[in-house]
């Protein structure tokens, strides 16, 4: 049966299905519908013409562009590769002083660097070098056996009490345990060595203990620490005399350090890291350390 109600309000034509009272309306379909539907038919037929689309079981239809994902992610490989290869061989051939100087190369230092520090040195020393006990803070001047970026280098190369052949060896004599002095030359000289770095502290402590400690000092830590407490560098003997202690300033911590002695373990990363590696890494913690001040 032919529909012809038309709607007063809307002027178009009903369907002739009616629920309550609801006429429903023969309304068009927008203009706007078919140009989207075409223009989406149309660039998914181009899509299939110029690239990769169509499964043929065995392969795949080409495109005329002859571009997919493995061949765009070749070339940014590629691309990646010639970049590294020029600022590697910067950074392997130049002086310290050079790449420190140069603003480019000092920006790839602080990124690689990082994640060679985050995968490598930081379950030891923190995933910002600042350490903890038992592990040197490394964003300090305090450095074991001296901070300077070829000394870094070689430290990370050998390690410290190390297997590696070369290794740093450096040992902190148990003086309580192995009866190299007695209890009362220990604390006497734990009270001395805290008044080096922190007078204030021993301020209660009668001048006469700390004479006593002092004369114990000189007698058996010099060697080591030097007459001034402020360490050499040489023999990996910490400066006495700073704020930065591994193991821990306070009274029972020294005590703990001289009755028991003390013999830090670092591996060497020669067989781990290349020398480009390392010298990064070197860079990357002098960069860090000035940067932190």
């Amino acid at each position: 049966m032919a529909v012809t109600e038309r709607d007063p309000h809307t002027g178009y034509l009903t369907t002739g299905h009616e629920w309550n009272g609801i006429k429903e309306l023969n309304t068009p379909v927008p203009r706007a519908v078919y140009f989207f539907l075409i223009a989406t038919a149309l660039f998914s037929l181009g899509y299939w013409i110029l690239f990769p689309a169509f499964p043929l079981g065995w392969t795949y239809t080409k495109g005329l562009l002859g571009v997919d994902q493995r061949t765009t992610v070749n070339e940014a490989l590629q691309r990646a590769s010639l970049d590294r290869e020029s600022w590697t061989k910067q950074i392997e051939t130049n002086s310290y002083q050079a790449i420190q100087a140069d603003p480019a190369l000092m920006t790839i230092v602080r990124q690689t660097g990082r994640a060679l520090f985050g995968d490598n040195c930081a379950a030891c020393h923190g995933l910002h070098a600042e350490g903890s006990k038992g592990f040197p803070n490394l964003t300090t001047e305090s450095w074991l056996w001296g901070g300077d970026p070829e000394t870094i280098a070689e430290t990370i190369r050998v390690g410290i009490n190390s297997s590696h052949p070369n290794s740093r060896v450096a040992q902190m004599l148990a003086f309580g345990r192995d009866n190299i002095l007695p209890r009362t030359d220990v604390e006497n000289v734990v009270s001395y060595v805290q008044s080096l770095s922190d007078p204030a502290a021993v301020k209660q402590v009668p001048q006469q203990r700390l004479d006593s400690g002092k004369t114990i000092f000189a007698a058996n830590c010099t060697s080591c620490h030097g007459d001034d407490g402020k360490g050499k560098s040489d023999l990996g003997a910490p400066d006495l005399t700073d704020h930065n202690w591994i193991h821990g300033g306070d009274p029972q911590s020294i005590f703990t350090t001289v009755w028991h002695g003390r013999q830090g373990q670092m591996p060497a990363w020669e067989n781990r890291l290349g020398s480009l590696e390392r010298k990064i890494l070197a860079l990357y913690l002098v960069d860090l350390r000035s940067r932190k001040q």
